[in-house]
């Protein structure tokens, strides 16, 4: 699969640079990733998946989440067909930054039908967002925020992610609060559940969380909520762009619980492994990267390690730079690729949050995604990415 030269004279756009000068990128013919998955996959790989825009409705978007639903459904299929599973309503669709619980509800149930036609996996986000932080008077309030989300979900068929509380990290005073949180929630769950550990690069209101600004200390409380209660999880997700942290928190589970990388740093090496175990996946960047992933996690089950990493290494450069800081404006690049590949007809998200990152910065994911091969149609993104810059005001 390796990436070919494009025949004839090659395509080309004019891209901004820091120095304010416009330098003439020449793209390379991308990678021919099947569109299906082709075997089955030693690794449980989630994209956490960003929700379409409807840029025609009679809403302000800074205040109305208008989502169009037959798109970010289309989308999910897409995921399913490359033999990923969705997770869905997390903060990748914009959860608690423009999308709120009834949105999401709604975004969970048509998601859990879609999947059941479909045969695909899903798990959606619950947490605790439609309770305002500062309204929360103790952790009762909590408890019953996360008993409503979850009742709800459990009623459409739904399996859980159990997101990380802003109002739990406000309230939280020491391990105990979160362990007595966390052990009233998981007991009554149907199914076992995986539990999300968002670090504050994502969301600047969960400093703190697990009891601790230690994160050392914090890894401690966490482990033993998740040991404690392990016949009700499934597995971690852990978003905290620190590999090494990721690594000894595996190790320190419970067989039975899985370990969901969510590091859209490092995802490669922890797919992988080594002599102790793995981490499976459950990945914002896997949104963007989804049939190279896909691919890639193919040549993994059939046990090419190099294979795995020919795909996937390119792609580690670009998500690096989508994620990169402030983090939380990652989901900007996430739906930039998906409108430069053809998966919706405009660069608009809920909340206006196209604007959140530079024109700098979006020309340096063109060049990244190009040299990944994750420009499915170079015409198509070309002629995309020069209406982005003509808005922007530079031209082609």
């Amino acid at each position: 699969m390796n990436k070919p030269e494009r025949p004839g004279h090659a395509l080309s756009i004019r891209l901004p640079r820091a120095n304010r000068t416009l330098e003439a990128f020449r793209l390379s013919a991308p990678r021919n990733f099947p569109k299906r998955a082709a075997s089955a996959l030693n690794r449980i790989a989630f994209a956490a998946v960003h929700v379409v825009a409807d840029p025609l409705a009679d809403a302000d978007p800074w205040l109305t989440a208008a989502i169009d639903w037959d798109r970010t459904i289309a989308f999910r299929e897409h995921i399913w067909d490359l033999g990923l599973g969705v997770a869905e309503a997390m903060d990748t669709a914009q959860r608690g930054a423009g999308v709120g619980w009834p949105t999401s509800l709604e975004l969970i149930r048509r998601s859990v039908a879609a999947a059941r036609a479909r045969g695909g996996l899903v798990f959606s986000g619950c947490g605790t967002d439609h309770l305002d932080p500062e309204a929360a008077r103790g952790l009762e309030d909590v408890v019953r925020a996360y008993e409503e989300q979850i009742a709800a979900i459990e009623a459409l068929g739904g399996r859980i992610v159990l997101m990380a509380s802003r109002a739990l990290a406000r309230l939280g005073r020491s391990a105990d609060d979160y362990a007595r949180v966390y052990e009233r929630i998981l007991r009554q769950m149907r199914d076992p559940v995986i539990i999300h550990w968002l670090g504050d690069m994502f969301d600047p209101q969960l400093a703190g969380y697990w009891g601790s600004t230690d994160i050392d200390i914090a890894m401690e409380n966490a482990i033993a909520v998740v040991n404690d209660n392990a016949a009700k999880i499934d597995g971690v997700k852990v978003s905290l762009l620190d590999k090494d942290k990721e690594i000894a928190m595996r190790r320190r589970l419970k067989p039975s619980v899985r370990m969901y990388t969510g590091d859209d740093f490092n995802y490669a090496e922890l797919i992988e492994g080594d002599d102790e175990g793995y981490s499976d996946a459950l990945l914002g960047i896997f949104d963007v990267i989804a049939p190279a992933a896909s691919a890639a996690l193919a040549r993994l089950a059939a046990s090419d390690e190099a294979g795995f990493h020919d795909i996937l290494a390119p792609t580690v450069p670009l998500a690096r730079h989508i994620f990169r800081a402030p983090t939380r404006f990652y989901k900007t690049g996430v739906v930039f690729m998906a409108y430069l590949n053809g998966h919706q007809d405009h660069f608009t998200l809920v909340g206006g949050q196209e604007s959140a990152r530079s024109t700098l910065h979006l020309a340096e994911i063109f060049r990244l995604a190009d040299r990944a091969g994750l420009l499915r149609d170079p015409d198509l993104a070309v002629a995309r990415m020069r209406s982005v810059l003509a808005l922007r005001g530079i031209g082609a």
